[in-house]
C-alpha cells in the first residue's frame, strides 16, 4: 500500500482553504486504498516526512510556501516525489509580473500592465506618475499584488481617483503591485493535466468580480462546464492555456486563468500551480466534465508523482 503525505495548512492567508483541500484529497485517497497522513507545515516536517517513509507527497498548500517553489524545493532536497509542477515553474508562476513578461516575450496575449513597488511610491514619489498609468493603459484597470493567490487584494478601478486606494490595498498583501488593463469579456479557467487540456470552466459571479468571497462562498458564482464558447474560440483558449503553461515549464497539474474578449481573443491573466481542491474549486469541476471522479483525479496525480 502506497503511503501518501497530504500537505495542507501552512501560514499563508489561504490556510483555511488549504485545510479544506487537504481534507477532501485525503478522504478521496483513503477511499482509493492509499495509506494517508495529513501533515501541516511546522519545524518537524522534514523529520516526519523522512522517518515515516512516505512514497509521495500530495501538495494541497495554497499561497506562499505552497505555490512559490519553497515546498517543492524542499521535497526535491529530500528526494520525495510530489504532485504538481517543479519548484522552478512554481516560482515563475507565483510572481505574476515575471510570468507576464515571459508570456509577452513569447507572443502570448496578456493584458498590458505596469509594475509599481511600495518603495517607489514611498521613497521615490511614484504617486505623482499615476496619471501616466491611466494615460498608458486607460480605464478601467485591475490592480493586484504581484505575488499572492485567491484574488486577495485585487481591485477593479473605474476612476483615476480610485487608483491610489487600490494600490494601498494591494500593497497590504505584497510590496509590489501590478496595474493592468481590464479586459471586458468572459472569464474562464482551463486546467492542463499532463498533456491533456480539460474543458474550460466559465465563471460568472453574481455580483462584482471573481474575488475571494465569490470563489469560496456557495452560490456566489455561477459556473458553466464546458464554457459557452464556440468551437473556434474554445480551440484558441485551449491553445493559449497550453502555451502559457509550457512557457513556464509547467507539467502535472496547472490551472490557467484567462479572459476571452468580444472578438474571441483569449488573454492570459495568471497560472495557479497548486489549485484548490475544495467542493467549489474549478479543477475538480473540469475533471468531472470529462467523466473523471475526484478520487480518480487524485489517484492519477499520485501515480504520476510516483512515476
Amino acid at each position: 500500500m502506497s503511503k501518501v503525505a497530504v500537505l495542507s495548512g501552512g501560514l499563508s492567508l489561504e490556510r483555511e482553504i488549504s485545510l479544506r483541500s487537504g481534507q477532501r484529497v485525503a478522504g478521496a485517497l483513503e477511499d482509493s486504498g492509499y495509506d494517508v497522513a495529513r501533515l501541516d507545515l511546522d519545524e518537524h516536517l522534514v523529520r516526519s516526512l523522512s522517518e515515516r517513509q512516505f512514497d509521495s507527497a500530495f501538495i494541497c498548500l495554497h499561497g506562499q510556501a505552497g505555490e512559490d517553489g519553497t515546498i517543492q524545493g524542499l521535497l526535491d532536497l529530500i528526494a520525495l516525489p510530489y504532485t504538481g509542477p517543479s519548484a522552478a515553474t512554481s516560482a515563475l508562476a507565483w510572481d505574476k509580473a515575471v510570468a507576464k513578461s515571459l508570456w509577452a516575450s513569447s507572443n502570448l496575449a496578456t493584458p498590458p500592465w505596469v509594475v509599481l513597488s511600495a518603495s517607489a511610491v514611498r521613497d521615490m514619489g511614484a504617486a505623482d506618475a499615476l496619471d501616466r498609468v491611466v494615460e498608458r493603459l486607460g480605464l478601467p484597470l485591475m490592480v493586484k499584488p504581484s505575488q499572492g493567490g485567491a484574488a486577495l487584494g485585487v481591485k477593479r478601478v473605474s476612476e483615476a481617483r480610485a487608483l491610489p486606494g487600490a494600490l494601498m490595498s494591494a500593497f497590504s498583501y505584497h510590496d509590489v503591485a501590478i496595474i493592468e488593463r481590464h479586459i471586458e469579456g468572459t472569464e474562464v479557467a482551463v486546467t492542463v493535466l499532463d498533456d491533456e487540456v480539460l474543458p474550460a470552466v466559465e465563471i460568472s459571479p453574481h455580483e462584482g468580480v471573481y474575488d475571494y468571497t465569490a470563489r469560496y462562498t456557495h452560490g456566489a458564482t455561477a459556473f458553466h462546464v464546458p464554457a459557452r464558447l464556440d468551437t473556434a474560440t474554445t480551440e484558441a483558449v485551449d491553445k493559449a492555456a497550453r502555451h502559457a503553461v509550457s512557457t513556464l515549464g509547467g507539467t502535472s497539474l496547472v490551472r490557467a486563468d484567462l479572459i476571452v474578449d468580444a472578438q474571441g481573443t483569449p488573454w492570459v491573466l495568471e497560472l495557479d500551480t497548486s489549485p484548490g481542491m475544495t467542493e467549489t474549486s474549478l479543477v475538480p469541476m473540469a475533471a468531472e466534465a470529462t467523466g473523471m471522479s475526484f478520487a480518480a483525479l487524485c489517484d492519477r496525480l499520485v501515480q504520476r508523482a510516483l512515476r
